[in-house]
C-alpha cells in the first residue's frame, strides 16, 4: 500500500472521503458531476432503500445534511448508480429510484395546470417537457410505481400519500388512440392509466 495520500485516496474509497472531496465542490455551486471522469475505485457499502433511507455498512445514515450532500453527487451510468467526485467513483446500491418526492403543489387547472415536487433531499422540480411523470405498474399485481425526473437521468419514487392526492386531479384525455386517464402538467398530459381499465 503506498504512503501517497492522494494515491490511498484513489485505490481505497471511503466515505470520509468522499464527504471531503462533495463538501469541496459543493463550495462552488451545485457539483457538476456529469462532467467529471474520475477513475472507478470499487463498490462502497451504501445502499439507498425503497423509502429513500441511506444506509452506510448495514446502518441508517441518520444526519439529513450528510444524505443531503451524497445525493448532489450520485449519477446513474447505465443501470448502475455512483457517488461522483474529481477524483473517485465508487459504485452504490439503490433498490429502486435514488430519490423519493414526499410532496407535491398543484397550480392552475386542466392544460395549464403546475405540478411542482419536493424531494426528500430537497430537490424541487416542476413536470413537464423536462421533467416528465411517469408510471410503471406491476405485471403481477398491476400495483403503479410512479416517478418524476429530477435531473440528469435520474428519478424519485413518488411516495403513495402524494400519488393518491394527485389522482384527484387526473383527467381523462386521448392519448395514442385511445383514451388515458393521467395528468397534465407544464402543458404535457402524462398517461397513468388506460380509462377502460379503471373500475
Amino acid at each position: 500500500m503506498t504512503n501517497d495520500p492522494k494515491l490511498q485516496l484513489i485505490v481505497k474509497p471511503s466515505a470520509e472521503n468522499l464527504i471531503a472531496a462533495a463538501k469541496s465542490a459543493a463550495k462552488k455551486g451545485p457539483p457538476p458531476v456529469h462532467l467529471w471522469n474520475p477513475p472507478f475505485c470499487g463498490d462502497l457499502d451504501m445502499e439507498i432503500r425503497r423509502d429513500g433511507t441511506w444506509f452506510y455498512l448495514g446502518t441508517p445514515i441518520g444526519r439529513h445534511a450528510l444524505v443531503r450532500l451524497f445525493s448532489s453527487i450520485i449519477r446513474k451510468d447505465g443501470d448502475d448508480y455512483f457517488l461522483v467526485t474529481p477524483v473517485e467513483k465508487v459504485g452504490i446500491r439503490v433498490v429502486d429510484a435514488p430519490f423519493v418526492a414526499i410532496d407535491a403543489d398543484a397550480t392552475g387547472s386542466g392544460d395549464r395546470q403546475l405540478l411542482s415536487f419536493t424531494t426528500n433531499v430537497g430537490d424541487a422540480v416542476t413536470a413537464g417537457p423536462d421533467h416528465p411523470i411517469r408510471v410503471v405498474r406491476d405485471r403481477e399485481t398491476g400495483e403503479p410505481s410512479p416517478y418524476i425526473h429530477i435531473r440528469a437521468n435520474l428519478e424519485a419514487l413518488i411516495d403513495r400519500k402524494t400519488f393518491y392526492r394527485l389522482i384527484d386531479l387526473g383527467r381523462h384525455e386521448p392519448h395514442e388512440g385511445n383514451s388515458w386517464f393521467g395528468l397534465w402538467s407544464g402543458g404535457v398530459f402524462f398517461p397513468i392509466i388506460p380509462s377502460a381499465e379503471l373500475p
